[in-house]
């Protein structure tokens, strides 16, 4: 098991298949890319099968016993089954989507070795999911959800952004997940320094403690400092790392573009590492650079200044250019 500087061993990795996507979500920055979506058709540009599970040979090497996949829609790759099942064993296989192709593949996928999938679901009208999205796929998505819990998939989290255009939207979600068995709510905090949409963010906090008063039991995560809220049955998590000093403190996955470069942070996209030809002595030594050169990305690379924003911290990428 490899370990940063900071002391947080590396044990996932999260594969960006494609930055293709049949959505166009107004939030999106794209694994920290920013909006570099291609055509719909397959790009020479992308990885190939071949290419992840080579990558995945060689980080099963040293520990890593996850990798999620995400895009762009990594269910736009065709040869996404094939990928799963030459996945190493001792991994478990998650999936991040938008839940459109889900129906007809869902077995499919559970049968080539996939045991997780998140779906990103923003609302629960049709016309305001439409004006997320910029989609007419709502039905689809649905469809795509009751595919997953009915090919046993476990859990089927829904992921949905939380932020001026769906903030109203939480309590019907919560209601949701409630009452459909094998549905689990994850709220994401929405990240304006990334999207460039400040006047879009709305207090996180305020969500926590709506929930906390709605809420018949909570978890407290203490190695991401998340909390878990028990609302009738249903599963509601927060993913808050903006003002969570803890979350990237204990951040224990490296992720990897479409295009096959190493990063140590979903939200930087200025400490790209090519993996060559991705032989495995390549791949072996800029999966050792990458992870040696990791930082929290709140607390490091990103730093409040004396208005209370957050900016980039100028002497630590001075210093990481010199490296």
């Amino acid at each position: 098991m490899l370990t940063d500087e900071f002391g947080r061993e590396v044990t996932g990795v999260r594969i960006s298949l494609t930055d293709r996507c049949n959505f166009d979500c107004i939030y999106c920055h794209n694994e920290g890319l920013g909006d570099t979506r291609g055509p719909m058709d397959p790009q020479d540009d992308e990885m190939s099968a071949d290419d992840v599970v080579r990558f995945l040979e060689v980080v099963e090497e040293f520990g890593v016993d996850s990798v999620k996949f995400t895009g762009g829609e990594p269910m736009l790759r065709q040869d996404l089954e094939e990928i799963i099942e030459r996945t190493p064993d001792s991994m478990e296989v998650s999936l991040t989507t938008n839940g459109t192709f889900l129906p007809g593949r869902a077995e499919d996928l559970v049968d080539a070795g996939l045991e997780r999938v998140n779906v990103s679901q923003d609302a629960l009208d049709p016309e305001d999911f439409a004006a997320v999205t910029k989609s007419g796929a709502y039905e689809k998505v649905l469809e795509g959800v009751r595919a997953a819990v009915d090919a046993g998939l476990d859990p089927v989290k829904l992921n949905m952004v939380v932020f001026e255009h769906t903030a109203g939207y939480v309590p019907e979600m919560v209601d949701h997940v409630a009452e459909n068995d094998g549905l689990q709510l994850q709220l994401i905090e929405y990240m304006p320094e990334l999207t460039g949409r400040p006047e879009w963010n709305i207090d996180i906090q305020r969500v926590h403690d709506w929930l906390a008063e709605q809420a018949d039991e909570i978890e407290h995560r203490e190695m991401h400092d998340r909390k878990r809220y028990w609302v009738d049955g249903g599963m509601v998590e927060i993913v808050d790392p903006v003002e969570n000093p803890t979350f990237c403190a204990n951040c224990h996955r490296v992720r990897v573009t479409h295009e096959g470069y190493l990063k140590g942070c979903l939200n930087r996209s200025d400490d790209l590492r090519p993996m060559g030809e991705m032989t495995k002595p390549e791949i072996r030594e800029a999966y050792r650079e990458v992870v040696a050169n990791r930082v929290p990305y709140y607390g490091e690379y990103m730093i409040k200044n004396d208005d209370g924003e957050w900016e980039i911290n100028d002497e630590y990428v001075e210093g990481y250019a010199e490296v």
